[in-house]
């Protein structure tokens, strides 16, 4: 297990290190990925020590035509008394004539590095569909032999892997997401530079601030090479371990020579975020994110909606909640 585990280290840092020379965008992005670790790292399943399944659907820039829609479901458990994890991820996302879905199967297996200190390592695999509908096109050149006349399905293997530290009061995680790479695929141009390699590094804590109210600031950066960096600066308050209120601010940094430059790329956004316990099993959350960017004059913000159901009764009388 050791050397296997070692191997996934390694190929995770090589993963990062070495550089990619295509043009991509982001993968789906979630304002309420920090309630849910699936989205971003798949070394995360099973870190809540309880079966725990959440649906998330966002609705991208409301009433923008061809703006992304995108519905997951995501389930997790662990075994062997917290060191094992296993999770499966659904997702469906539709932006214009193009979707993609994908489904995976996740693997992760947690260290002891401290008395109250643990190290995660997980993989995930699976499959993607990529979709492009021609009939939805409306091209300047109707004769353009590169467009595709019908609707064309291309699919492909995926695989992901990361790395997830956490005590009960920090975390911090690194990963990488389509390792398989789009230069396996054999229409890249159906895929429209969605399977390239994605990274995320991201780390939180949570701070004491009286009896019944504790502050949560954490952070997010994702990577994709051709496509400008993106950050995430969050900062959430918990009310008596049952209500969450707080904000997120997004924006962009220039890290690399051939990032993008142009108006749009600068995708600042800031999410007003809220989650609630309802009952001990039921968690609803709700995001709404406002432009700051050349669509805010058009209003055309976006909503995040989630729902989670924990298999067994949360406890909040756990010497370690899993907050994170």
């Amino acid at each position: 297990m050791k050397k296997i585990f070692g191997f996934l280290i390694i190929a995770l840092t090589i993963t990062v290190l070495v550089p990619s020379k295509s043009w991509s965008q982001q993968l789906p992005q979630f304002s309420q990925y920090i309630f849910n670790g699936l989205h971003i790292n798949p070394a995360y399943a099973g870190y809540k020590n309880q079966g725990y399944i959440q649906s998330t659907f966002r609705n991208q820039w409301v009433n923008f035509p061809g703006a992304p829609r995108t519905f997951t479901i995501t389930a997790d458990l662990s075994a062997n008394e917290g060191l094992m994890g296993f999770g499966v991820s659904l997702l469906s996302d539709q932006i214009g004539p193009t979707s993609t879905s994908t489904g995976m199967l996740t693997y992760s297996y947690r260290i002891q590095t401290g008395k109250e200190s643990f190290l995660g390592l997980g993989i995930s695999a699976g499959a993607s569909q990529y979709m492009i509908d021609g009939s939805m096109l409306d091209p300047v050149d109707q004769l353009d032999p590169n467009l595709p006349l019908g609707t064309e399905v291309m699919f492909t293997p995926n695989m992901n892997m990361g790395a997830f530290f956490h005590t009960d009061r920090f975390y911090a995680g690194v990963s990488a997401f389509n390792m398989v790479g789009r230069g396996v695929l054999e229409r890249e141009d159906i895929s429209l530079a969605f399977h390239d390699f994605h990274y995320y590094i991201t780390a939180g804590a949570l701070i004491p601030v009286s009896d019944r109210v504790e502050f949560k600031p954490s952070f997010l950066i994702k990577e994709v090479k051709g496509a400008p960096t993106s950050v995430d600066i969050n900062g959430m308050f918990l009310f008596m371990e049952r209500l969450w209120l707080g904000a997120s601010y997004r924006s962009n940094i220039r890290m690399w020579n051939e990032n993008l430059e142009g108006t749009l790329n600068n995708r600042t956004a800031v999410a007003f975020i809220a989650e609630i316990f309802a009952t001990e099993n039921l968690r609803i959350g709700y995001a709404y994110d406002a432009n700051l960017n050349a669509l805010q004059n058009y209003r055309n913000n976006s909503h995040e909606f989630s729902v989670g159901y924990y298999l067994t009764p949360r406890n909040v009388k756990l010497k370690n909640p899993r907050w994170f």
